[in-house]
């Protein structure tokens, strides 16, 4: 049997740890079975491990093999929806307590790499660039929605300050978030697994999950063994697949795009992000780069829904960047990969309980980094008898697609032409 590899992607190549765990083989039991060996299961495994808790990670690929480790590798704080459209949608109390918990998982991040000497570049500072002048008025009630939420790290620039950070003329201005970030999202993801092997936590790969027998004493069946445990926390996400029906009609898998150049000089880096910021533009197909550690240019953008896999990578990504950079005309691009996330209908992760002893958090939208660290730690929470918080989420609705599951991706992809347009247009 072929043991599964990670995409062909940059991070996997250069990962610190390309060692396969073994699969699950024979009958075990632990106090919690988590099924996804990725950010969302990889913090909720750490907090309960320091919590005391036997904790075993079931991975049907490798760790961090679908979005967690495949990203633009990006702190980027709140949510896909901002908290003044939570406030408006679901109440003030609502939008208090989620804005209370929306800047929590970049510093989760941040512990996490200290703690546990997680070797993956983290650096600071991230921005938002607008593209027109709508963009960069939003970006100026961003600033002042964080900072009333209790977020003080932030920072307007012109369209002449920008230009200090980006070597772009693509950009009328931006908000630089000094407590954003960027990393090697795979090695970070590698870094957690073996934290969580460290407080004596198992994982294994290779192992997917084929049922799940509900009870008291739950059972998860993977082909060649099964985990009997008191608590299941499900954490699969966009490769979730169909293993549990009610998840998978509340969210579309969507893929991304993302390229990495050949290692630039270092008279090229300082051009382009002079102070080693990662970017992401306000456009609703937006785009996102950085510099890796080593002096290659990350950069990503697009979506496609339904998780349809491009046959040309490049050239959805390659003219974008050129748009931004055009003075990389001729730039060899070393890697290309796609990776999908799951995108709910509001936008909003998905928190809940299936059963008593179920949990599952999922749905980012796109905005997963961060999100997931702060998901794992709130699952911790519940299932440890403190549940405020995760009602919090839970207490979100969770609508399915219009459409069902045949029209729902074709309408979903006509929304965002709409926007794309509006883009373009500059309104």
């Amino acid at each position: 049997m072929t043991a599964p590899e990670h995409t062909t992607s940059y991070y996997a190549d250069s990962a610190n740890d390309k060692n396969l765990r073994p699969a699950l083989n024979g009958n075990i039991t632990s106090d919690i079975c988590v099924i996804g060996a990725g950010f969302t299961g990889l913090s909720t495994a750490i907090h309960l491990a320091e919590k005391g808790f036997n904790v075993t990670v079931l991975e049907a690929k490798r760790i961090g093999f679908g979005a967690s480790g495949r990203n633009g590798g990006q702190i980027v704080h709140s949510y896909s929806r901002d908290i003044d459209f939570i406030e408006k949608h679901y109440g003030k109390e609502v939008g208090a307590e989620m804005g209370k918990m929306a800047f929590e998982g970049g510093r989760i991040i941040r512990r996490f790499a200290e703690q546990y000497n997680i070797d993956c570049h983290l650096k600071d500072g991230g921005i938002f660039a607008a593209c027109n002048d709508r963009q960069l008025k939003e970006l100026e009630g961003k600033k002042a929605l964080w900072e009333a939420h209790g977020h003080k790290d932030l920072e307007l620039l012109s369209a002449d300050t920008i230009k200090q950070h980006i070597g772009s003329e693509r950009y009328t201005g931006g908000l630089l978030d000094k407590s954003g970030g960027h990393f090697h999202p795979l090695n970070l993801a590698l870094g957690e697994a073996a934290a969580v092997e460290s407080m004596g936590g198992k994982i294994y790969e290779d192992s997917e999950v084929i049922r799940i027998e509900e009870g008291d004493k739950p059972v998860v069946y993977t082909a060649n063994g099964s985990v009997t445990c008191d608590y299941i926390v499900v954490a699969g996400n966009a490769y979730l697949g169909g293993l549990i029906p009610k998840l998978q009609s509340k969210a579309i898998p969507c893929g991304t795009q993302v390229i990495t150049t050949e290692v630039l000089s270092e008279a090229q880096q300082k051009q382009l992000l002079p102070q080693d910021n990662c970017v992401e533009d306000c456009n609703y197909l937006l785009d996102y780069y950085r510099l890796s550690n080593e002096g290659r240019l990350i950069y990503g953008g697009g979506v496609t829904y339904g998780a349809r896999e491009p046959k040309k990578i490049e050239s959805m990504i390659v003219p974008n960047m050129l748009k931004t950079f055009p003075q990389l005309k001729g730039t060899k691009v070393d890697f290309a990969w796609t990776g999908n996330f799951l995108l709910t209908l509001m936008r909003l992760p998905q928190f809940g309980r299936i059963g008593k002893n179920m949990y599952y958090a999922q749905g980012y939208s796109g905005h997963g980094l961060t999100c997931t660290h702060l998901a794992g730690k709130v699952l911790s929470e519940v299932i440890t008898g403190d549940s405020q918080r995760f009602d919090v989420f839970a207490g979100l609705p969770q609508y399915p697609f219009p459409g069902g599951r045949t029209f729902r991706v074709p309408f979903t992809a006509m929304g965002a032409f709409y926007y794309n347009l509006r883009d373009k247009m500059g309104f």
